[in-house]
């Protein structure tokens, strides 16, 4: 039956979640030149934008329609066909589950954004990210919250783990290797020009956080409690070791502990519906030393996956669902991990991860290739030494 009290988390959560995209373009905005600060908010917004309606029109039926092999939903959803105010099985309306699963497909593609920062045309994203979220995000969501085969192999990912940042952290990266470095990548400095900015979008995305991981309990009760909790602990704890990680590289700087922050905050995400705060304490800390030095192996590569998504949120997302066959605990959420003995749930998730990885990384590559071969995914180098505010929204963030 419908429950009010549900239904007003639920919606109180995806208005949270909602917010998170912006936040995304505050923090990367923040980071790249100022130059292009107007394009990287931009990008979020235009992902909001793009996604809210292909959700609409066919992304909710693909990701949650009637299975069709394990891999897909099928067209039963269509332009929100049958899905009304009813409740169903669940006890809130069937259109708030399907606008709260809208506000994850949304972040994920504004994540990907890191991988395009400063060099991306606009017409060229706007086809690509129609394309992947379609072909990557939406069938990879049916596998793992849709009835699909991971669900069937009984892989757990409570909030997005490997529905949303495995597969933006890993589709940033193959993405990097199709659209190439930035001008004067290496050579020239490409500093963040507002930190401030940065900072205030991690405070947006840690608070709407508590919606992404507590409204996925899709109930206002004691494992949201929990889930709250656990998203909190394990973000301070990613804080403190992305800190301790880089402690012998200088002055600790904010950009760090914010950083570490949103690794424990992607580490939790899949696992905030099955462990406790002690386990999500080990969670976050181990979050923050594996990204800082996947950030570090990156730079060391020479790659300009420019923002980090890999490494925050592919590596973080890889670390999280793995956490979750460790640490699952009966008490929680009722499933348990490789610590209660339980050796298939750590095997599920490392064929979840690793089939994820696989996919997204893949298929990526894939449609970039094909975006780039045609209508061009980059800009001229005249328009990237000018700037991308100029160059594509005719606009400058300071004058």
């Amino acid at each position: 039956m419908l429950d009010s009290g549900d239904t007003a988390w639920v919606l109180a959560s995806t208005a949270l979640v909602v917010l998170m995209t912006p936040g995304v373009g505050l923090f990367y905005g923040g980071l790249v030149r100022r130059k292009n600060a107007v394009s990287m908010i931009a990008l979020s917004f235009v992902a909001l934008a793009l996604v809210s309606v292909q959700w609409v029109l066919v992304g909710y039926s693909l990701a949650f329609s009637s299975d069709i092999a394990g891999f897909v939903g099928g067209l039963g959803f269509l332009g929100l066909n049958g899905v009304g105010m009813d409740c169903g099985n669940l006890t809130i309306p069937h259109l708030a589950f399907m606008v709260f699963q809208l506000a994850f497909a949304a972040i994920t593609l504004a994540i990907l954004t890191s991988a395009m920062a400063e060099r991306v045309k606009l017409n060229g994203f706007i086809v690509f990210g129609l394309l992947w979220t379609t072909l990557v995000y939406d069938p990879l969501a049916h596998w793992v919250w849709g009835g699909g085969w991971l669900a069937e192999l009984g892989a757990l990912d409570f909030a997005g783990g490997t529905v949303v940042h495995i597969s933006s952290g890993f589709s940033a990266l193959a993405l990097t290797l199709v659209i190439g470095k930035r001008l004067g990548f290496g050579e020239q400095q490409m500093g963040p020009h507002s930190i401030p900015m940065t900072l205030l979008g991690v405070v947006l995305l840690w608070f709407g956080w508590f919606g992404f991981n507590g409204g996925s309990a899709l109930a206002a009760n004691g494992l949201a409690a929990n889930a709250l909790v656990v998203t909190n602990t394990s973000a301070a704890a990613g804080a403190i070791g992305w800190m301790f990680a880089s402690w012998n590289h200088g002055k600790q700087s904010s950009l760090g502990m914010v950083s570490g922050a949103v690794a424990g905050l992607v580490a939790i995400t899949p696992a905030a519906g099955f462990v406790g705060p002690m386990s999500a304490l080990v969670i976050g800390g181990v979050a923050g030393v594996l990204c800082y030095n996947a950030m570090l192996f990156r730079i060391k590569k020479v790659f300009d996956e420019s923002l980090d998504a890999w490494a925050i949120h592919g590596v973080g997302g890889l670390w999280g669902a793995i956490a979750t066959g460790i640490f699952a605990t009966e008490a929680t959420g009722g499933y348990t991990g490789l610590l209660y003995g339980n050796v298939w749930q750590f095997t599920a998730q490392i064929i979840a991860a690793g089939a994820a990885i696989l996919y997204a990384f893949a298929i990526t590559l894939i449609l970039a290739k094909l975006v780039d071969a045609t209508i061009g995914l980059r800009v001229t180098e005249e328009e990237e030494y000018v700037g991308l505010d100029i160059s594509q929204h005719g606009e400058e963030a300071y004058t």
